[in-house]
């Protein structure tokens, strides 16, 4: 994996011994994945020796660098993904989302990830008709599917008048999904770390990974500052940064890029906001708009693992945060950066033995916060299965 240093040197012995010696689990990456599944193997393997190694100072990808979006997807997107995949498993993915998402407010409590139950709302503008309608018309039907997910009888519901109150303007057509919500990105891994430190669970940063051989009686992790360690099992929970270290995965880098703005005077817009089958997303947080998306005006461009934001991108961000979402406020961008995901054709996570000791759990196609603590688990139990 690219290096973030130029720095490269031996362990010591002392080094070796108290710190890489006698390791039964190395978990790479230390997202979102990588750590739910550090807590699953705690809970399996009481007496294991369980390290992390991240290549950043924070997880680098998208856990700490997302929307903070606790969503399962919109009509529109459900619509899309069914031209990929068979709708089974379209509906199978959304329920495991359900569920990833409620074993994450469960294992570290709402309060901790500021976690806010106000819906997640689809959006069409009046030329967006024709699309608003293929939506409309399949509301009952994905409403039959989800109650025995969901437990509610209407989990999307048309409510339209709310445009005017959240201060949208050009906006004919609004779908609501009432149990959707949003939490802090931050703090959610914040949580996960400090429950992983009082875990035992050893977490080094700063500390990339450039190969994994499974030797057979064990596995041989190369490290990019030049030496290596080796475990009895690995698994592999880098995401978007997958095929970097294990090429023949399926599963391909997107970059999203990501704007929050000044603190807003009036701030009418309280959730999660999609557009456009989910490619252009904004929400409320701390009295300011966090909006991003657009990678489908140049899918080659952001089909990249490369940080960055791009004038062509930016610019589209900033024309519907003026036009659509704070029309006539003359309020500033505070911040860019980016994220990335790792995204497939299909949309179903890939949790694979790659060796005998190693495994892989990555593609979570943009759903890390729903899906991110059920597949480190699952990763887990396959690795120990």
């Amino acid at each position: 994996m690219p290096q973030l240093t130029s720095l490269r040197y031996q362990l010591s012995y002392w080094e070796h011994a108290s710190f890489f010696s006698d390791i039964d689990i190395i978990i790479i990456g230390a997202g979102i994945v990588g750590l739910s599944a550090a807590l699953r193997a705690r809970e399996k393997a009481p007496n294991a020796k369980i390290l992390i190694l991240e290549r950043g100072p924070l997880p680098v990808g998208a856990s700490t660098r997302n929307a903070g979006f606790a969503c399962f997807g919109s009509v529109s997107e459900l619509l899309d993904d069914m031209t990929e995949s068979p709708e089974d498993e379209v509906w199978a993915l959304v329920e495991r989302r359900w569920k990833g998402l409620q074993r994450l407010r469960a294992l570290l409590g709402d309060a901790a990830i500021r976690y806010e139950p106000l819906g997640g709302f689809e959006l069409f503008r009046a030329e967006e008709a024709e699309r608003y309608e293929t939506c409309a018309d399949q509301i009952t039907a994905f409403n039959q599917r989800l109650k025995s997910i969901t437990g509610l009888a209407e989990t999307y519901q048309r409510t339209h008048e709310a445009a005017a109150d959240f201060g949208l303007k050009g906006v004919r057509y609004l779908i609501k999904n009432q149990a959707e919500g949003q939490l802090h990105t931050g703090e959610m891994v914040r949580a996960l770390l400090e429950k992983a430190r009082a875990a035992d669970i050893f977490i080094y940063t700063g500390l990339g990974v450039e190969a994994v051989h499974d030797a057979g009686t064990k596995v041989e992790v190369e490290t990019t500052l030049g030496w290596s360690v080796s475990a009895r099992q690995v698994l592999v929970c880098t995401n978007g940064f997958a095929r970097q270290l294990l090429p023949d995965l399926k599963v391909r880098p997107a970059r999203n890029q990501v704007l929050i703005t000044e603190p807003v005077k009036v701030l009418k817009i309280r959730g999660a906001f999609h557009y456009d089958r989910g490619y252009f997303y904004f929400r409320n947080i701390d009295n300011r708009i966090l909006l991003g998306g657009g990678r489908n005006l140049d899918t080659e461009a952001e089909a990249t693992s490369e940080f960055g934001t791009t004038p062509l991108i930016r610019s589209a961000l900033v024309r519907l945060l003026r036009e659509i979402i704070l029309p006539g406020q003359d309020v500033g961008v505070a911040h860019w950066w980016s994220g990335i995901l790792g995204v497939g054709r299909r949309k179903r996570p890939v949790i694979r033995h790659l060796s005998d000791r190693v495994v892989a759990a990555v593609r979570l196609g943009g759903m890390g916060v729903a899906i991110g603590t059920l597949i480190g688990e699952e990763g887990i139990d396959e690795l120990l299965r």
